[in-house]
C-alpha cells in the first residue's frame, strides 16, 4: 500500500475529513488532497505529524510493503461520526438544484413585496369598490403563488438536507472543482449585491419626483409608491438569488454558516427568530392595512421592518453561537 492510500485509509478510520486534516497538518485542503491523489509528498516535518495525529510509525508510512498491523485509532478520534461521501455527479446535481431553488426563493420574496403594489396603487381613496376587490384579489394571488414557490424550492433541497446536518468529506476532485465554480461565481454574487442595494437605495428617488412635480397629487404619489416597491422587489430579488447561490458553495465545503462545527452545535433549541420576525410584521402589515385600508402609508412597516432586519439577524446570530 502506498502513502496516499495509507492517508486515506487512516483518515477514514479517524472519520476525519480533509479540512480537519488539513487543521491539524496547518497545510491547505488542496494539499491534503494531492497527498491523496498521489500527485505530491508530505515533506519529513509532515510525515512526523502525520505518524503523531494517526499514532502510527514513520515506517508505517514511508515503506509501501510495511506489514506493521493496522493502527488502532484513539477515541478521541472514532467518536465522532462517520462522514457522508460526496461524489462529483451529486456536487453538480446539488449546484443546479439549489440554482433553481436560489431563483424561486428569491421570486417568491419579491412577490410577496410585490403583492402590496396593487393595493397601493388603487387605494380606496382615488378610486371605486371594484378596483378595491381587484387589487385586493391580485395580493393574494401574488402571496399565494410566493408560497408555492417557497414550498416547491424547499421540496427540491429536502433529498440534500444532510448537507446542512451532516459531516461530509467529498471524494478527490470535487473540491478543485468547486472552488474553482466559486472563483467564477464571485464576480457575479458582487455584480448582483451591489445593483440589489443600489435599487433599494435609489427606490425613493421616483416617489420624491413624482410628488415634487405633481405637487403631491394623490394618484401620482400612489404611483410612486408602486414604484418603490418594484424597485425594492427587483433589488431583493438580485440579493436572495445571489445570497442563496453562494450557500450552494459553502454548503458543499463546509465554509461560512456550514462548518462542521456549527453542524454538531445546531440543535440549540434556537428556532429561525428571523423568519419568525418576518412572519409576525407580514400578519401586522395586513392586519393593520385590512383594518384601517389605509395602504397608501401602511407600507411604511415593511420599511422600517427591512432596516431592523440585519439587527434581528445578528441577535439570533448571537444566541446561537
Amino acid at each position: 500500500m502506498i502513502l496516499a492510500d495509507k492517508i486515506i485509509e487512516l483518515r477514514k478510520k479517524a472519520g476525519m475529513s480533509q479540512d480537519e486534516l488539513a487543521e491539524q497538518m496547518d497545510v491547505s485542503r488542496q494539499s491534503v488532497s494531492k497527498w491523496e491523489g498521489a500527485q505530491s509528498v508530505p515533506d519529513l516535518s509532515k510525515i512526523l505529524k502525520l505518524s503523531q495525529i494517526f499514532g502510527v510509525s514513520t515506517d508505517y508510512l514511508l515503506k509501501d510493503d510495511f506489514s506493521e498491523p493496522a493502527p488502532e485509532v484513539s477515541e478521541t478520534l472514532t467518536d465522532s461520526k462517520p462522514l457522508r461521501r460526496v461524489s462529483m455527479e451529486e456536487a453538480n446535481r446539488f449546484l443546479a438544484v439549489n440554482a433553481r431553488s436560489a431563483f424561486k426563493t428569491a421570486l417568491g420574496v419579491a412577490l410577496c413585496i410585490l403583492s402590496v403594489v396593487p393595493a397601493s396603487i388603487f387605494d380606496s381613496a382615488t378610486f371605486n369598490k371594484l378596483t378595491d376587490i381587484v387589487s385586493t384579489t391580485l395580493m393574494f394571488l401574488m402571496v399565494a403563488i410566493a408560497v408555492g414557490l417557497f414550498i416547491s424550492a424547499g421540496a427540491d433541497k429536502k433529498p440534500f438536507s444532510y448537507l446542512i446536518k451532516e459531516g461530509i468529506d467529498t471524494v478527490y476532485g470535487v473540491d478543485g472543482m468547486l472552488r474553482e465554480k466559486q472563483s467564477r461565481f464571485s464576480v457575479a454574487h458582487t455584480r448582483d449585491l451591489i445593483i440589489g442595494v443600489s435599487m433599494c437605495i435609489l427606490s425613493v428617488i421616483p416617489s420624491t419626483i413624482l410628488d415634487e412635480i405633481f405637487d403631491y397629487n394623490n394618484f401620482a404619489s400612489n404611483v410612486g409608491t408602486g414604484m418603490l416597491f418594484l424597485m425594492v422587489a427587483g433589488g431583493v430579488f438580485l440579493i436572495v438569488r445571489t445570497n442563496s447561490t453562494k450557500k450552494g458553495f459553502s454548503k458543499l465545503l463546509e465554509e461560512d454558516r456550514f462548518t462542521r462545527e456549527r453542524k454538531e452545535r445546531q440543535h440549540t433549541g434556537v428556532g429561525n427568530i428571523t423568519g419568525y420576525y418576518w412572519l409576525i410584521v407580514l400578519a401586522g402589515f395586513f392586519a393593520y392595512s385590512f383594518i384601517t385600508f389605509d395602504w397608501g402609508n401602511s407600507w411604511i412597516i415593511l420599511v422600517i421592518a427591512s432596516i431592523l432586519t440585519p439587527v434581528v439577524y445578528g441577535i439570533e446570530k448571537k444566541i446561537k453561537q
